[in-house]
């Protein structure tokens, strides 16, 4: 499937970074991402003295396992190396099928059961940094959401190639994983106030500190946009 992997498969999603693409093997759907072509200097880097976003997801994908957390199942990764260095790599897992991501929730205030997902998501979120793991790229896309029995969700992350695994995750570092999620008040305040009880600590301090971070990512996100249209403008 690597080997022809420009050729076959299902793609999958918008290519826009990374392609994926789905296979069939055996009755399962198994999901491959082929990664970028890194820059001259990271192709260096990644065959030398990184580990490839490839290696990275494979390895990190099975540390949450053993974590009880939930992910897609790792399968294998691949990697491609020339004189120079890396070249292509692959992370290869089992496709999930979810009723919904984190987006939804977010494009969507009248999804059904909006507020129950919410708080399952925080809960989920809390034993996240309660094990020491810190998903950098936590984002409304990167959480796979699927509907269990009597009003219970589970979670899947995928994305997988950046994450810190601490012996303990302090306040300002638990609050600013929610940074990147959602800009919507009225969500970071049921976040809030799930995460407090869970914490044991005040809502306001959970939710100023929450909202912060929230409010400084989506500053900096919206004068990036702006500067890429003055550079830009003739496009």
């Amino acid at each position: 499937m690597i080997e022809d992997f420009d050729s076959s498969g299902v793609l999958f999603g918008d290519s826009q970074r990374n392609t994926i693409k789905l296979f069939d093997l055996e009755g399962k759907t198994v999901n491959i991402k082929s990664f970028k072509i890194p820059n001259v200097i990271n192709q260096v880097a990644y065959k030398y003295f990184r580990k490839s976003k490839a290696k990275r997801s494979f390895e990190y994908a099975n540390k949450l396992l053993e974590n009880g957390i939930g992910t897609p199942q790792p399968l294998a990764y691949a990697e491609n190396f020339t004189l120079l260095g890396l070249e292509k790599s692959f992370y290869c897992s089992e496709h999930l099928q979810a009723e919904l991501t984190f987006r939804e929730l977010v494009q969507n205030p009248d999804y059904p059961d909006h507020e129950n997902i919410l708080r399952q998501f925080t809960k989920f979120t809390f034993d996240l940094h309660q094990k020491g793991i810190e998903f950098l790229d936590h984002s409304p896309g990167n959480t796979l959401i699927k509907k269990g029995s009597q009003d219970q969700y589970e979670f899947f992350l995928v994305d997988l190639n950046r994450m810190n695994f601490h012996d303990d995750m302090d306040f300002d570092s638990r609050m600013k994983n929610f940074h990147r999620l959602t800009p919507k008040i009225e969500m970071i305040a049921v976040m809030s106030e799930e995460y407090a009880r869970l914490y044991n600590k005040k809502y306001d301090a959970v939710f100023d500190k929450m909202w912060f971070y929230t409010n400084d990512f989506q500053l900096k996100f919206h004068r990036k946009i702006a500067r890429k249209k003055k550079l830009l403008f003739w496009r």
